[in-house]
C-alpha cells in the first residue's frame, strides 16, 4: 500500500511539472510573438513617420530654397538689365528678394524648417531606438523560450507538443545594417 502511494505521489509530481512546463512554453511563445509585434509596430511607426516628416521639411524648405532661388534670379535680372528704368525694377526686385533672405537668415534659428528637421532628427533616432529595443526584448525572450525548450527534460514536452525554436533577429544582408538615409536635397 505504501508503493502505491509512493507511485501516486510520484504521478501528481510529474503531472505537475507536465503542466508547468507546458504553460511555461505556451507562456514563452506568446511572449515572442509579442515581441515580434512590437518590432513590427515599429517598423510601421517608421515607415509612416519618414514619409511624413520629410513631406512637411521639404514643404517648408521649399520655401527657403524659393528665397534663394529668388534672390539668384533677382540679381542675374539686376546684372542684365539694360537701361535705366529697366535697371531701377529689377534692382527693386532684387531688394525685396535680399530682404525677405535677411529676414529668413535673420530668423533661421526659430524657423519651423529648422524645428521640423531638428523634430525630423528626433523622430528618427526615437524610433530606430524603439527598434532597436524591441528587437533586443525579442531576441532576449526568445533565447529564454529557445533555452526552456531544448533543455533537458523541458525538451520532451516541447518535442511531445510540437513546440519550435524560434529564430533571432539578425541581419544577413549587408546592406540592410545601414541606416535609412533621409535626402532633403531640393532638386
Amino acid at each position: 500500500m505504501g508503493i502505491l502511494w509512493v507511485f501516486i505521489a510520484i504521478a501528481v509530481v510529474v503531472i505537475f511539472w507536465l503542466i508547468s512546463t507546458y504553460n511555461l512554453l505556451v507562456s514563452l511563445k506568446n511572449q515572442v510573438l509579442n515581441g515580434w509585434k512590437q518590432i513590427d509596430v515599429q517598423l510601421k511607426r517608421r515607415h509612416d513617420l519618414i514619409p511624413n516628416l520629410v513631406d512637411t521639411v521639404k514643404g517648408v524648405m521649399s520655401y527657403e530654397q524659393k528665397t534663394l532661388t529668388m534672390v539668384i534670379e533677382a540679381r542675374n535680372k539686376a546684372i542684365a538689365a539694360q537701361g535705366v528704368a529697366d535697371k531701377a525694377a529689377q534692382e527693386n526686385v532684387l531688394t525685396g528678394a535680399l530682404r525677405q533672405l535677411f529676414a529668413l537668415v535673420e530668423n533661421y534659428p526659430n524657423l519651423k524648417a529648422n524645428e521640423n528637421v531638428s523634430k525630423l532628427q528626433e523622430e528618427l533616432v526615437s524610433t530606430e531606438n524603439r527598434i532597436s529595443f524591441a528587437r533586443q526584448f525579442y531576441n532576449d525572450i526568445a533565447t529564454k523560450f529557445n533555452t526552456v525548450q531544448q533543455s533537458f527534460p523541458a525538451n520532451t514536452i516541447a518535442g511531445l507538443f510540437g513546440f519550435r525554436t524560434q529564430e533571432l533577429f539578425e541581419i544577413t544582408d549587408a546592406s540592410e545594417r545601414a541606416v535609412p538615409r533621409v535626402d532633403l536635397n531640393l532638386k
